[in-house]
Formats: structure tokens, C-alpha cells, sequence
């Protein structure tokens, strides 16, 4: 990292000489995240009172000035005293609308000052302070096997704080580094902070809720993403390899069991996408735990053919939830796995994912059938695909029962936590519906892939490939 870069500086310029302990290195989805929650609180706490609103010192890494950060930093230029924004001059923001404010000033940077590579929000306000500092590492400071592939691998050092000495130093380094562009602005900025600091509000500002929110989609959440976007690469170039293999006689009793299970679907008129959904957010929450490649597999067909025992079932099953269904009714619908499952056994090399289906109806606490298997004793799949058919399940609606929203969902899991479900896969789960919520991904619908053939030949005479039932 640059000796001259805000963060070394704010290090030198500390009493303790030491940076915050949220120091660290961060994901850019990470920092997007925090930036977005300290943005949102301008926002949310808008105030018509001059003297309350806040001053925003930002500088975007290398210029970059999207569209819909200019849109938003428009609505919080109307909530704070003055935004102040360091960018190249390339960054297009020059003709945004935003940068027609009288509250709003633009410096724009030359290509070789450090605060290129850098990408801060500084907040000083009355009733509270608050920032993100952060450093993009270079290619030489990424470890061999984890160079980024993707935007959302870039890494960055990086810390974020509420403590007003540490912001309150981080701001005056900034207004130093912009000095030198707009001599004028850096005396205006300072004359503001200065301002603010002897002026302090006499209510604090309780933050509390956004240290939650920051919190909750920090570093793990982005290592989860990852893994499951490395998965994905990977996964991708086996579908290549699948999708040139023959059509043999066992290709096609596959085929008949995913047309069998696509006609249940189209009978469910409530939910006519369940298997595509449920193995979607199956394979999800697989690639999460970084299972292999070959347990993906055979998890996301399970999840397309996690319903194929209600074949045969009464119209009627489909249009009532199962607490309103009559006796000889409830019976198909708690056998379904077993059914599911005796059919899949007419296919000796589906023999790892008759399992998986075989067990979707246990529960942890071992009060499931058909086993009464308890915890880990569970196959890790069928723990997944039952957690997963029961959330997408509630997401849609089912006779009188309306569809619930992903939280309500997600807090009716939570409710048969350690009894019907895992707690670590609903950890997970809480994981993809938070990442959701806040916009850095979207629940899947589908599997990452949909072929027409699932499983691969050992050679051309037509053979499946052994480890297929290992």
C-alpha cells in the first residue's frame, strides 16, 4: 500500500498510533455494503436544520462514477451541508445533474495521486461521525492462488469507525490531499469541520441500528459469494463436457423422470416452479458449504426431482396446505419422499440421489421420517433440500395461505431451528436471504445450469461414469 495513502496517514496521525480494530482486508461487495448503510443513514435521518446536517468528504477508486451512485449522491446532497467528491476527470460525473448543486464540489484528480487507488466516505456530522477508509491492494499483494477473476474478488484494505477523533483526523488528511486541486474549497471545508467540532450536538445520534446492519453482511457473507461464483466457473465447463455426450437408453430413463417431475410442477398452478427453485437455492447453499463438484451435481438433480412421489397425486394436494388436507390426502403428501424415492430406484445409477430424496423429510431432532435419523446422521444433501423445499415453499402461496415475504419466510425457519432443521445450513440460508435484502445478489431461481442429459458416460459404448454412484 502507498505511504502516502489515508489509511498510513491516519495511522501516523492517531495518538495510539494505531488504526481501528476493524482494520483489515475487505471485499469490494463488503465496502459497497458498508458505504450503502452509511449513506442510507444521511437518508434516513434527514434533517431541514442547517446546522444538523452533515459534511460528506468522498473520493471513488480510479474515477469511477456509476450512474446510480450519481443519482444517489443527488437525494444526499439535499440531506447534508456540503458533499465534496474526488474523482478523475473521466468519471462523467460533470454532467450529472448532481454536480449542479450548490452544496456539491468536485475535485477532480490527476492519474498519478494515490487517492486513485482509493475509495472513501467520510462523514462528520453534529450528533455522530463515521466512515469507510479504503486502499485496492495491488496485483503483487494477492496471494498467487487468489488473484481476482471478477469485480467482486477485487480486495481492498480497509476499516470503518464511528470514534470522532479517528474520522475527524481521516477528514482533515483528505481536505490536505484535495488542498492542492482547489485551494479555496479546502479552506471552505475546513472552516466547515471546524464548525461542526465546536458546535456538537446535544443528542447524540444512536447508531446502533446501522453498526447492526454494517455487521450483519461483512466479510463471511463475501466469502461465501466467492466460492459459490468459482463454483459456478466450474460447474460451467463440465455442462460444455456434458452436453456432448450421447443419448443412451439410461440418458433417457433420466429424461423421463425430469418430464415426470415437470408434469408435477405444471399440476401445482400455486407453485408450478418449485423444483427449478428448490434446486436452484439447493445447489446455493451447496456451493456455500464448498461441497464438491459431484455432490453439486447430484444435489441439484435431487432438487429437480425432489417432488416427482406426488405424481400421482390428488389435484387436491395441490391446492391446500397440508394442515387443511383430508386424512387420505395427508397420507400421499407425508409419503412423498417414499414414493419419490421407490420410483427413483427403478434407476440403479441414481442410487446417490434416491437417497437424498429417500431422507428430505427428516428432522434434525429425529422426529422425521423415514428413518428417524437425527443430526449428522442426516445425509448433509437431504438436510439442504429440506431446508430448501420448505422456505420456497412458504415464499409461494397455497390455497388460503398467502405467499410470505423472504424475512417472514426466513423467521418461520428460524422457528424449527434445531428440531426440523440445521441450525448451521439455516446460518447459511440467513446468509443468501440478507445478501438479497440488501441488493448484493439475487435468490436464484434456477440452477446455475439445465441439461438435457445430468450424467456423464465412462466411454462411448454408453456406460455411466462410476463415481455417478459412488
Amino acid at each position: 500500500m502507498d505511504a502516502e495513502s489515508t489509511l498510513n496517514q491516519l495511522k501516523d496521525a492517531l495518538p495510539s498510533g494505531q488504526l481501528p480494530d476493524t482494520y483489515r482486508v475487505y471485499f469490494k461487495n463488503t465496502l459497497i455494503a458498508l458505504c450503502h448503510a452509511l449513506e442510507d443513514h444521511i437518508l434516513q435521518s434527514a434533517s431541514h436544520l442547517s446546522d444538523q446536517q452533515p459534511l460528506v468528504l468522498v473520493t471513488f477508486q480510479e474515477g469511477k462514477w456509476y450512474l446510480q451512485e450519481a443519482d444517489r449522491y443527488f437525494d444526499i446532497a439535499q440531506c447534508s451541508k456540503h458533499v465534496a467528491i474526488a474523482a478523475c476527470a473521466d468519471s462523467g460525473f460533470e454532467t450529472h445533474k448532481t454536480s449542479q448543486l450548490d452544496n456539491v464540489s468536485l475535485v477532480e484528480l490527476e492519474r498519478q495521486d494515490s487517492l486513485v487507488n482509493e475509495w472513501n466516505l467520510i462523514i462528520v456530522a453534529p450528533g455522530y461521525t463515521a466512515m469507510v477508509l479504503c486502499h485496492e491492494l495491488s496485483q503483487e499483494e494477492y496471494q498467487a492462488d487468489s488473484q481476482p477473476t471478477s469485480d467482486v474478488e477485487r480486495k481492498f484494505y480497509g476499516l470503518w469507525t464511528f470514534d470522532r477523533t479517528a474520522v475527524e483526523a481521516a477528514a482533515s488528511i483528505l481536505i490536505k490531499r484535495m488542498r492542492p486541486y482547489d485551494e479555496l474549497l479546502a479552506d471552505r471545508l475546513e472552516q466547515m469541520q471546524a464548525n461542526l467540532k465546536s458546535c456538537p450536538s446535544t443528542i447524540p445520534v444512536d447508531l446502533t441500528s446501522v453498526v447492526s446492519r454494517i455487521v450483519s453482511y461483512l466479510q463471511d457473507s463475501q466469502e461465501h459469494l466467492i466460492t459459490a461464483n468459482r463454483q459456478a466457473r466450474e460447474l460451467w465447463e463440465l455442462e460444455g463436457h456434458a452436453l456432448r455426450i450421447n443419448r443412451n437408453l439410461t440418458a433417457n430413463k433420466l429424461q423421463a423422470f425430469l418430464r415426470m417431475a415437470q408434469r408435477v410442477d405444471e399440476r401445482d398452478q400455486d407453485n408450478p416452479v418449485a423444483s427449478l427453485q428448490v434446486a436452484a437455492l439447493s445447489e446455493t447453499l451447496g456451493q456455500i458449504l464448498d461441497l464438491p463438484t459431484l455432490s453439486l451435481r447430484r444435489l441439484r438433480l435431487a432438487g429437480l426431482l425432489f417432488r416427482i412421489g406426488l405424481a400421482e397425486a390428488p389435484m387436491e394436494v395441490f391446492r391446500r396446505p397440508a394442515s387443511q388436507l383430508r386424512d387420505s390426502d395427508l397420507v400421499t403428501w407425508n409419503n412423498r419422499a417414499y414414493l419419490g424415492e421407490q420410483l427413483l430406484s427403478a434407476m440403479a445409477e441414481l442410487e446417490p440421489v434416491r437417497v437424498i430424496v429417500a431422507h428430505q423429510l427428516e428432522n434434525w431432532d429425529g422426529s422425521g421420517h423415514p428413518d428417524g435419523l437425527r443430526g449428522e446422521e442426516i445425509p448433509l444433501e437431504s438436510r439442504i433440500l429440506r431446508l430448501a423445499a420448505y422456505f420456497q415453499e412458504l415464499t409461494q402461496p397455497r390455497g388460503d395461505r398467502t405467499a410470505m415475504s423472504l424475512s417472514q419466510a426466513l423467521e418461520k425457519c428460524h422457528t424449527h431451528s434445531g428440531t426440523r432443521f440445521d441450525p448451521v445450513l439455516l446460518e447459511h440460508l440467513t446468509t443468501v436471504v440478507r445478501l438479497t435484502e440488501l441488493g448484493m445478489m439475487q435468490l436464484p431461481d434456477r440452477p446455475s445450469q439445465l441439461p438435457k442429459v445430468w450424467l456423464e458416460e465412462a466411454s462411448s459404448s454408453g456406460r455411466l461414469s462410476s463415481d455417478i454412484a459412488s
